[in-house]
């Protein structure tokens, strides 16, 4: 790791007033060590880590990415039941989930319109609205 993506791994887990614990700064420096936002699987940040040299189990790097978004610093974005992005961009945004590539990016929000959102049960108010566009090659 170059010590700018240290530094900048450091400085986001400062946001989140997380601890720079070793496990949280390699994972940190991996996300947003380059100034770049990621959507990242749990097991693909875990090859990451494995690539870079270091050592971090698959139960700590999916611990620490709920931290993070504990932490208000990351969004998890569910695809299906059984698939979850973590992304490092926080503010409110559409996806294209790349079904034939099982790849998530952001979508531009121009001409994303929602008019209106259903009532709401009584004593419950809307957390969020994740917008998730899947996509798939045609043919």
């Amino acid at each position: 790791m170059t010590p700018q993506a240290l530094e900048r791994g450091k400085n986001w887990l400062a946001k989140g007033a997380l601890r720079p614990t070793r496990q949280r700064l390699t994972l940190a420096s991996l996300l947003v060590g380059d100034g770049e936002n990621r959507h990242v699987t749990a097991e693909g940040l875990h090859d990451a880590v494995i690539r870079s040299g270091d050592r971090v189990s698959l139960a700590t790097v999916y611990n620490t990415l709920r931290a993070f978004c504990d932490a208000g610093i990351m969004q998890e974005v569910t695809v299906d039941g059984t698939r979850s992005y973590f992304d490092t961009r926080v503010d409110d945004h559409p996806h294209f989930y790349h079904e034939d590539e099982g790849r998530l990016s952001d979508a531009p929000s121009r001409g994303l319109e929602i008019s209106s959102l259903p009532e709401v049960p009584e004593g419950y108010e809307i957390a969020r609205v994740d917008v998730v566009i899947r996509l798939r090659k045609s043919s």
